[in-house]
């Protein structure tokens, strides 16, 4: 027998949160969130998405025991901004029993008809900074700290549900060259001096003066927001949710995987990386203290594998050669670290503007995922 409850409560929400944890335990592939990020991002006193959002939170049980979750949000803002009326769903996870899963879109549906809407789309969530997109190929590849890890048969249960492609992202693994060419070098002096540009000392001013990063930090995602407006899933960042990107940014901040471009004291480009935060993630298990805290540590001294966490130009600066410095100036890092590979992370499939950044450099597609689409049916 197979029920399911919307919850609320924080006992809840730990069960929620905890089942992912549960589901992929053992899996060398899955990087689980940690409980703090997963409560801050439900929690309407933390994250201010929900001055624009509403959510409701779905467990199923079958037999007595958890069997499935999923999230559904109500994204008025990005509605408003696309005209379309659509329901969001994060959060999917479930056993391999369909009936699990149409139980759990049985109540997405439901809510979506409440609303008025006309499709419920997803995996993604309250921005285009969290995770997004169902896995469908690449099952044999670890994740990353901003992707999603999903079993093979979720797509084969999306299937049964007849939802359909929406948008793939796709992720590319780039092999780091052991040493740095001395053209790419010339190349974004040039550009730099024919531009006016400078980038910001990141590793001076992490230890000398923090408040002047903190400002910089906070032009990026400005930059950030006008950047990617156009694109898939995205809506525009308030200032509450931008600190706390920040926050997170110092977390895994290491100066040399970052590059920030300056224009007459104003931020026109940049370009973020982090090392990977697989192994601290799996040993955590949720919580980073005790058990995360020495590979946390150790990740951020040294690292194989870097991931891609976001790059961006002003569209005032768009073609100008921006992006050539910030590749050079993080690729001296990545060297400088000995990093031997970076993960992109997902890029929007018809992103030609980023994904032509590795266009000069050994790369394989290892990972796509997929935002499905279903129409809400009329009843269930």
């Amino acid at each position: 027998m197979i029920t399911v409850k919307q919850i609320s409560s924080k006992k809840d929400k730990k069960k929620f949160f905890k089942f992912l944890i549960d589901l992929y335990r053992g899996s060398p592939y899955a990087v689980p969130n940690l409980y703090a990020d997963e409560f801050a991002e439900f929690d309407p006193a933390v994250n201010d998405a929900f001055r624009f959002a509403d959510c409701k939170m779905f467990l199923a049980y079958k037999d007595g025991k958890i069997a499935g979750r999923v999230a559904g949000i109500w994204h008025r803002g990005a509605n408003e901004k696309t005209g379309l009326k659509q329901l969001r769903f994060t959060r999917f996870d479930v056993i391999d029993d369909f009936e699990v899963t149409q139980a759990l879109f049985a109540e997405l549906f439901k809510w979506a008809r409440e609303l008025g809407m006309e499709e419920v789309i997803g995996p993604i969530s309250f921005s285009d900074l969290n995770e997004e997109g169902m896995l469908i190929e690449g099952f044999d590849k670890p994740s990353t700290y901003i992707e999603i890890y999903n079993y093979p048969y979720y797509v084969k249960h999306m299937e049964r549900l007849n939802a359909y492609k929406v948008v793939d992202w796709n992720g590319y693994r780039i092999t780091v060259p052991e040493q740095a060419d001395p053209r790419v070098q010339r190349l974004a002096d040039a550009i730099a001096k024919r531009n006016g540009y400078s980038l910001v000392d990141v590793k001076y001013l992490l230890k000398h003066d923090k408040k002047k990063l903190s400002g910089y930090i906070m032009q990026c995602l400005d930059v950030l927001d006008e950047a990617f407006a156009d694109l898939y899933g995205t809506s525009p960042l308030n200032e509450k949710q931008k600190k706390r990107e920040m926050d997170t940014v110092y977390t895994i901040l290491v100066p040399e995987f970052a590059a920030i471009v300056l224009k007459d004291d104003r931020v026109v480009a940049y370009g973020f990386l982090m090392p990977s935060m697989n192994a601290v993630l799996q040993k955590a298990r949720g919580k980073l203290f005790p058990r995360g805290i020495i590979p946390y540590i150790r990740a951020l001294k040294h690292t194989d594998v870097a991931d891609m966490m976001s790059i961006g130009v002003t569209k005032s600066e768009n073609n100008k050669g921006a992006v050539a410095l910030i590749m050079n100036s993080c690729l001296n890092g990545l060297i400088a670290r000995k990093v031997k590979f970076v993960e992109t992370g997902p890029e929007l499939e018809m992103n030609d503007n980023v994904q032509n950044l590795w266009k000069n450099f050994e790369r394989d597609l290892c990972k796509r995922r997929r935002c499905w689409g279903i129409k809400v049916p009329q009843e269930d």
